[in-house]
């Protein structure tokens, strides 16, 4: 099974949560879940907190910990730390969850920010539509609802700085976080890239399977500047649909951006390749800092496996998201990726 940019199986879903298996963090990092309307899927979603807590508040409590992967060891439903903290608002890949990104959300906010995740309607794991799924604007819009419905939330409205508002995601994430700072994007061309690899990539491959041929979309809307004024600055780990963009596309983007790269030219997943072999998008914004993570590969972005994890999921047919190039350390690519994203933001 593999769906776009982002993959976690169904085995590793599906499985219940189990006790606590990771470090206790050395901050008071709280979480918390809320359900919003989202108008223009004309229904709701959900959206997940993490962030600075004031001590002695909430309850201890594992997040995201299964059969495969570690959890983390969160306060759940803790009172807001009582000082005012910039905002990330931060989205997962295609086909995955915000929980899979806990490890990203937990160190931003241990960094001093309130961090804001949402289960993307039509490209969760649990809520999925390939043809959906691939309106990308709605995750913009998605980001939007999110972001105001924090300033209208009686908890949280106190504690947030409007002067530091940020976006970061991975892979179709980390398209949705340089959306929202103004990049737009091309799905023609897109298809035509992929006709040219002669559907070689794993992402336009699943299209093809997907009978969607992204000439049909509305390239208005495909194409049209979805950007999130309140975003100061961006960062996107292992970006997707990058490829047939225009240097004028590229120009529109109109924050400063991180492009963050996992692994060398080899171990690159082609649908996320920005360089030059790839899609050319170092190239098209050449005032992005760009930060290359080494030995690494797209699925280290996923959180870290419990030792029979990668058994597991060979013993169930599914994707080898444990297996890392060799000498890669998941943990400490995590801690690269959350160092160079609070630097950026200057959390």
């Amino acid at each position: 099974m593999s769906h776009i940019f982002f993959s976690l199986t169904a085995a590793v879903l599906g499985l219940g949560l189990t006790s606590a298996q990771a470090d206790p963090v050395g901050t008071h990092i709280g979480t918390r879940s809320l359900t919003v309307e989202a108008p223009h899927h004309s229904r709701a979603m959900r959206m997940t907190l993490f962030y600075p807590a004031a001590k002695d508040s909430g309850t201890q409590t594992t997040v995201a910990d299964n059969a495969v992967f570690y959890g983390h060891q969160l306060w759940q439903d803790a009172t807001p730390a009582r000082v005012r903290q910039p905002v990330v608002l931060m989205s997962h890949g295609l086909g995955g969850l915000t929980r899979s990104l806990t490890w990203l959300g937990e160190g931003l906010a241990q960094r001093g920010a309130i961090v804001v995740g949402v289960d993307h309607p039509n490209s969760s794991f649990f809520d999925f539509d390939m043809v959906k799924g691939m309106d990308h604007w709605t995750r913009a819009q998605d980001m939007a609802v999110a972001l105001k419905a924090l300033q209208g939330d009686a908890t949280f409205a106190p504690h947030i700085d409007l002067t530091r508002v940020y976006a970061t995601g991975f892979s179709y994430g980390g398209w949705t976080a340089l959306s929202l700072g103004g990049l737009r994007g091309d799905g023609a061309a897109y298809e035509l890239y992929c006709g040219k690899t002669n559907w070689g990539s794993t992402h336009c491959n699943d299209l093809q399977r997907a009978g969607i041929d992204l000439r049909d979309v509305d390239q208005e809307i495909w194409q049209a500047d979805w950007r999130l004024p309140q975003v100061y600055s961006v960062a996107a780990i292992d970006p997707g649909l990058t490829y047939g963009l225009t240097q004028e596309m590229a120009d529109d983007l109109a924050v400063p951006a991180l492009l963050l790269t996992l692994g060398n030219e080899k171990d690159r997943l082609n649908a996320t390749d920005l360089s030059a072999a790839g899609s050319g998008l170092w190239a098209k914004l050449p005032n992005a800092a760009r930060v290359v993570i080494k030995p690494a590969s797209h699925f280290t972005a996923l959180p870290r496996c419990k030792p029979m994890g990668a058994q597991l999921l060979a013993d169930s047919g599914d994707d080898p998201v444990c297996t890392d190039p060799e000498g890669t350390d998941r943990a400490a690519v995590h801690a690269q990726v959350i160092d160079a994203i609070a630097d950026h933001f200057g959390l």
